[in-house]
């Protein structure tokens, strides 16, 4: 089963409408998100909790890092400059954390707030190589920010 991303989109927005807690949203977006694809192996958040620090947030899935730097892995990359990561292979990512070893490939989007302001990254993983495209870097970019970048 592949995500129908117009359907999850206005799933996302209806459980959603009117929340403020980040952490409510995000544990909202994890769960709806990790189930409405095979392809979702791990998914969940990190926040940023201090300047260059990410820790684990509201997930599905088995556990994740704890902590991650800003210096380190696919999140840190993502957090640190703010761009889609699109990993086909792990093995080949310069300085790929590895959390968990089923891990094969990932996707790591920036989420940023209203003012623009990265507040997280949405971390998903694949126990298959090159799972995520083009596609899933553009239509996951457009529920986070219709989720988090509301004023």
């Amino acid at each position: 089963m592949q995500v129908d991303y117009p359907t999850l989109a206005k799933t996302i927005a209806a459980l959603t409408e009117g929340e403020t807690d980040k952490v409510a949203l995000m544990a909202t977006l994890a769960c709806e998100l990790h189930h409405a694809d095979d392809r979702f192996d791990w998914t969940g958040f990190y926040r940023v909790v201090a300047p260059e620090l990410l820790k684990i947030g509201p997930y599905q899935g088995g556990h994740g890092c704890l902590v991650i730097p800003f210096s380190r892995g696919v999140c840190g990359t993502a957090a640190r400059t703010g761009q889609v990561q699109l990993v086909a292979d792990v093995d080949e990512f310069p300085g790929h954390i590895a959390c968990a070893s089923s891990t094969r490939s990932e996707i790591v989007l920036p989420v940023f707030d209203a003012a623009g302001t990265v507040i997280a990254v949405l971390d998903i993983d694949s126990n298959q190589p090159a799972a995520f495209d083009e596609v899933d870097a553009r239509e996951l970019s457009a529920i986070l920010a219709a989720v988090f970048g509301r004023g």
